[in-house]
């Protein structure tokens, strides 16, 4: 049985610090895009474009192999190294010279972060009792949540100075980080497997790597584009063989037993299709307030900053409930929450600018919606996996809500394509309020299942070495 952390209040101030960066940089820079381009005149949008779109792929990819590897190998090490690696990437994005430059740390950036989400999970479970894990959970997936939501309104800010401040606010934050982590945190591993599948690892990120390159070109080139079809061939080939290998081998990349949980695999599944909808939301708004509205960047990242005000004291509140009624339930009445937000802009969203009555009632729904869903989805791995397998089995959700965030962003694109005009906003609406009603219907089914599940043991039956 896992040793609990002495003081457990520090370790979730820690490993959430650092999520709540990486997190924050997949939307922040979304924001400071009209700056870089600008800066770089050169360069045509096609090449710009993969300054957002390289994060996300190389982030999506590499966080199934970083959870394995923290299991293996040490998930405070992994952590360290995955704070370290995205401070020195920030730096160097910072004062990148040119496009390639920047694309390139961006792509490292995304290496270290994925190194951090899993491990802080992973690390977050093992400080906690059982019965403190919900509220816990729920302020770490929280400000991950919130990190996403805020993005527009703090990218807005600092782009008012420099769009090169957006990735120089990292830097103090993470020194921090790598001041504190190594006398707070404790390690813990699993001693039980060999050395983790790198071959299946590589196929996993050729696979998720194919897939996002294939929905965020495929709005530019077209979807029967050649370029495009093979991209999906590609992530079709890879992503079916990665199972093959993971059943044959002694420490698979994916951890197949975990997948037959019915309940992490709907968890899975719900993050997925979630992420595709908040997604959208995030990026459908920036566009309606700057191009409908005609607001400033900085006036539309302040106006959509209510919502993430609601995430975290929501999810600190809902981890209590999970506690007591399982994430299920909690996950389906934030599909309802969320639903309503979003259908209130379908409803009452026009050209006329009305704040007020029209968008912020929508922000403050949505804005409790992802305060119930997100953490509930996540502490789903603490409640139906073991603890050798907290970090191998976060990475999967964590992966799943980054394809679903490349799938929402592409499909919104997609509608989106030329010059927007309000149908087309109400149609992406439309789709969002799909989702939303998707996850309510996910977490009645993860409320059924969850009453049959039972911990998935590990195939050694040696227990995580727990150390200071």
């Amino acid at each position: 049985m896992t040793d609990i952390a002495p003081k457990p209040g520090l370790v979730l101030l820690v490993v959430s610090t650092a999520a709540f960066l990486a997190s924050l940089d997949t939307f922040i820079v979304t924001i400071a895009f009209p700056g870089i381009r600008a800066a770089f005149p050169g360069d045509d949008l096609a090449t710009l474009s993969w300054v957002l779109n390289g994060y996300t792929v190389l982030f999506a990819a590499c966080l199934a192999p970083a959870g394995r590897l923290a299991d293996r190998y040490g998930r405070k090490r992994l952590f360290l190294i995955g704070v370290a690696v995205f401070t020195l990437a920030s730096a160097a994005c910072a004062i990148a010279p040119s496009i390639p430059v920047l694309i390139g740390f961006r792509a490292v950036q995304a290496i270290g972060a994925a190194l951090v989400m899993p491990t802080s999970l992973a690390l977050l479970l093992t400080a906690f009792p059982p019965h403190r894990r919900p509220m816990a959970v729920g302020v770490w997936a929280s400000v991950g949540a919130a990190a996403a939501a805020l993005g527009p309104p703090v990218g807005g800010l600092l782009v008012e100075a420099s769009w090169r401040w957006v990735f120089l606010v990292n830097l103090p934050i993470c020194a921090l980080t790598l001041l504190a982590g190594p006398r707070v945190l404790r390690e813990s591993r699993d001693t039980g497997t060999g050395v983790p599948d790198l071959l299946g690892a590589a196929g996993l990120l050729v696979g998720v790597g194919a897939l996002a390159y294939a929905l965020v070109e495929a709005p530019d080139h077209g979807w029967g584009s050649p370029a495009v079809v093979a991209a999906f061939v590609v992530a079709v080939v890879a992503l079916a063989w990665v199972p093959l290998r993971s059943a044959r081998h002694a420490v698979p990349v994916l951890d197949l037993p975990a997948l037959r949980v019915p309940t992490l695999w709907l968890a899975c599944v719900t993050t997925g299709v979630f992420a595709a909808g908040f997604a959208a939301m995030l990026f459908g708004n920036v566009l309606f307030l700057t191009s409908i509205w005609h607001d400033s960047v900085l006036l539309a990242g302040l106006s959509l900053a209510p919502g993430p005000l609601m995430v975290v004291p929501v999810s600190i509140l809902g981890g209590r409930f999970v506690h007591r009624f399982g994430p299920g339930p909690i996950v389906a009445l934030g599909g309802v929450s969320f639903g309503l937000g979003v259908l209130i802009w379908l409803l009452r969203m026009d050209s006329t600018r009305d704040y007020a009555s029209a968008m912020l009632p929508g922000q403050l729904l949505t804005g409790i919606g992802v305060g119930l869903i997100l953490p509930s989805l996540s502490g789903v791995v603490g409640t139906v996996l073991p603890a050798a397998r907290w970090g191998a089995g976060s990475s999967m959700v964590n992966t799943t809500r980054q394809i679903g965030t490349v799938l929402g962003t592409a499909v919104l694109v997609a509608i989106f394509a030329g010059t927007p005009d309000l149908t087309d906003f109400r149609h992406g609406w439309f789709l969002i309020l799909a989702t939303a009603v998707a996850t309510s219907a996910g977490g009645l089914l993860i409320a059924a299942r969850r009453r049959t599940d039972h911990h998935v043991e590990p195939p050694s039956p040696a227990a995580p070495v727990v150390s200071v």
